[in-house]
């Protein structure tokens, strides 16, 4: 996975697509689709542009596999996570980062590992700024 290159702007769209495949590891089209679909309401073929136009920005990266194309996450979940974090703290609650990753130390949804991981992304974005 990208740890060394900028995570792009993330939509809440292509978070979720990330958060199913980070879940389930490598997947086609049509098991991201069948996933999200009921949640999403999109169509196939949205799923399938919204995939493809995150390989072009680096997020996903696509490999065939026997006649099938699957798809594997190009940035950590912490990495994804900063970007949201960075949104939400910024524009939503105007506070700082450090105090929404705080939030996720309560929670189960996110390892320790993951916790230090983008503890330490948001601190090297605070010193590059």
């Amino acid at each position: 996975m990208n740890r060394s290159k900028p995570v792009p702007e993330l939509s809440k769209a292509e978070y979720d697509i990330l958060r199913v495949i980070w879940k389930n590891g490598r997947q086609s089209v049509r098991e991201v689709h069948d996933q999200l679909q009921p949640t999403s309401g999109w169509a196939y073929t949205t799923t399938k542009t919204m995939m493809d136009r995150m390989v072009t920005k680096g997020l996903l990266k696509r490999e065939s596999f026997h006649g099938v194309y699957l798809y594997q996450p190009m940035i950590t979940r912490p990495a994804g996570l900063v970007r949201l974090v960075e949104f939400f703290s910024d524009r939503v609650l105007e506070m700082d980062a450090s105090a929404v990753v705080s939030l996720f130390k309560k929670s189960e949804a996110i390892t320790p590992d993951e916790i230090k991981e983008l503890e330490q992304l948001l601190n090297q974005k605070k010193e590059e700024r």
